[in-house]
């Protein structure tokens, strides 16, 4: 194990040294150290040895996104959301949804003896979509800032809001159909969400004053701030979870409140949570390789699930968003844009390993 780990570092280093030629190449960090778990790990060289009940895994991803989501509501404007909220709250609720039930059917077409359980499951595990691998998109200045806006908010958003869909049709999955039915889901999910909302809210705005305060009477410093930061974020995340409530929520709702009060400041402020965040993600793809690759691998001598990863990424989202983006005034091929950007990500990993 120690000579796995040593050579996963070896690589980091290495892409490190080479990551801007293998940018240009249009070669992104997932998929050099995806390719590193799998080649580590017991498909390959076998110097890695991971299984789904190995732990921490599950934590170390959660932590992962929670701090990402953190850090991307920390930069963003909330003025600017609350002019344009129309296009995220179409993607939000049209949009995912309508991904979810097109996921859930395409999937019960193609494995109908799995049952409805299983392809709802799938079709709410591959509905979040992940900006962080899209960032082509993010940085092209020929995209409108207001597409490139709703679709930053949507990813920060839609895995939060996916998350007590996902543990419906978890427990869906684990039970018998009568008790699945029972439906006390639905206020559970929303005392998820509005557990959330408030700590996530609290305990952003609250930081963000404290640091402010601070500042302005010269009690700390830059560096400082910076570690208390990276604190604030998790405070957000684990702190609704203590409550009862929706962690990634949380996350993202505390960012955007900590960055509204701490103004352009918190864009130095959050940058060593982002390069955790980055870190802790290579980990993530690296044991995303380990563990799901070869699984994946082997189940492509079966055409189904093939065509369904292929519909997942394609026609899946694209009809949704379509149908949310009527009447917004947008031109096809903005919104076939909005469509074709479906990278899945931390959180479709993240919820696979709860399932």
């Amino acid at each position: 194990m120690v000579w796995g780990v040593t050579l996963f570092a070896v690589i980091i280093v290495v892409y490190g040294a080479l990551a801007g030629t293998l940018g240009r190449w249009s070669i992104t960090a997932p998929m050099i150290f995806v390719a590193a778990g799998l080649l580590l790990g017991s498909t390959g060289l076998n110097v890695i040895q991971l299984s789904m009940q190995t732990e921490g895994i599950k934590q170390l991803t959660e932590i992962t996104l929670a701090l990402l989501l953190f850090a991307d509501a920390s930069t963003l404007s909330f003025r600017q959301v609350r002019e344009d909220a129309m296009l995220p709250a179409r993607l939000l609720t049209v949009g995912i949804l309508l991904t979810i039930a097109l996921g859930t059917i395409t999937a019960l077409i193609l494995f109908p003896v799995e049952g409805l359980a299983f392809a709802a499951l799938s079709g709410a595990i591959l509905a979040p979509t992940d900006a962080a691998l899209g960032l082509p998109i993010f940085n092209n200045p020929a995209v409108p800032a207001r597409v490139r806006r709703a679709l930053n908010v949507e990813s920060g958003l839609n895995d939060g809001i996916a998350t007590p869909i996902v543990t419906l049709f978890l427990a869906f999955a684990a039970a018998t159909e009568a008790q699945a039915r029972s439906g006390g889901w639905l206020p559970t999910a929303l005392a998820e969400i509005g557990l959330a909302v408030l700590a996530g809210a609290g305990i952003g705005m609250a930081g963000g004053w404290l640091f402010r305060l601070a500042a302005r009477r010269g009690w700390t410093e830059s560096a400082a701030l910076q570690v208390g930061t990276l604190a604030l974020g998790l405070a957000a995340y684990l702190g609704s979870l203590a409550l009862g409530g929706n962690g990634f929520i949380a996350a993202f709702v505390g960012g955007i409140a900590f960055g509204n009060v701490m103004g352009r400041q918190a864009v130095d402020l959050i940058e060593p949570t982002e390069d955790l965040g980055m870190i802790l993600s290579i980990l993530v793809w690296g044991i995303f390789g380990a563990l799901f690759v070869p699984l994946a691998l082997h189940y492509t001598t079966d055409w189904r699930p093939v065509l369904y990863a292929i519909l997942s990424l394609t026609v899946i989202r694209m009809a949704p968003v379509a149908l949310a983006m009527r009447g917004a005034g947008f031109r096809r091929d903005t919104v076939a844009l909005m469509g074709w950007f479906g990278p899945r990500g931390l959180a479709s990993v993240v919820f696979t390993l709860m399932a």
